[in-house]
């Protein structure tokens, strides 16, 4: 029930780039960019399930990426108190490597530490943090581009369901295409979670959405259908993994 930095928001988002900021020093282009972004989301779904009780969420991140393709990052949501035991943020640190053939297939791989301060709050000693590695591979085909992903989480406490240590894996793929001549992309995805792990809440499950987004300068605005094919209820009573329709405004910079 947690979120990487590649959740709702993201698939919103694929379609569009991120300007960066570059520091120049006399003609020379500096070798690193900044980039940041931050979003208002009326749902925030991981993996096709609510963090927020569905609703809404305030999410932030921020990149500092090098031009040999190592790349660090910091991204933030807020998220509902059954996610981590009392915990009402999520913050998740990223470190990774991204780089692009000549043929324009995008490799990308890294580690992903999910944070949730507070955690403790409400039972002392629980554990809520854990380390997921990632790799994926895009590429694009003029105005279609495709991506399959790979995220392991190892053992850890935090992922048990009450059998000791549980591990979790989640394989996904996703496509996009930019409508030419127009500010406006559409995406879609499919992932599924093996499990029993608290992520999957249980048995393993699939997830899926499709989305659209329109561009304005820095400004971008989407919306998107998410659904699962299993049942999971918040304290309140609701169904957090019930389909939806989630819709996100975010400023790029």
């Amino acid at each position: 029930m947690r979120t990487s930095i590649t959740g709702l928001t993201a698939l919103a988002l694929s379609m569009l780039a991120s300007p960066a900021f570059a520091q120049e020093e006399a003609e020379d282009t500096s070798s690193v960019t900044i980039s940041g972004s931050a979003t208002v989301v009326t749902d925030y779904r991981f993996r096709g399930i609510s963090q927020t009780d569905k609703d809404f969420a305030v999410q932030a991140g921020f990149t500092v990426a090098h031009d040999s393709g190592f790349y660090v990052s910091v991204w933030g949501s807020s998220v509902d108190e059954y996610v981590a035991a009392g915990s009402d943020q999520e913050i998740d640190l990223i470190a990774g490597f991204k780089k692009t053939t000549e043929s324009g297939t995008t490799f990308d791989i890294g580690v992903l530490y999910y944070y949730y301060p507070g955690a403790e709050k409400f039972i002392p000693g629980y554990d809520s943090d854990f380390i997921e590695p990632y790799v994926s591979v895009s590429h694009t085909f003029g105005p279609v581009s495709g991506k399959l992903t790979a995220n392991y989480a190892p053992k850890s406490n935090a992922l048990s369901i009450g059998n000791g240590k549980e591990d979790n894996l989640y394989v996904a793929g996703d496509l996009g295409v930019g409508v030419p001549n127009t500010p406006v992309s559409v995406s879609a995805h499919l992932g599924h979670s093996f499990g029993p792990s608290f992520l999957t809440i249980g048995k393993e499950y699939t997830d899926w959405s499709v989305g659209a987004t329109y561009a304005f300068k820095n400004l971008s605005f989407g919306v998107a259908y998410v659904d699962t094919n299993k049942a999971s209820y918040s304290y309140s009573g609701k169904n957090i993994a019930k389909a939806g329709v989630v819709g996100s405004i975010g400023v790029s910079f």
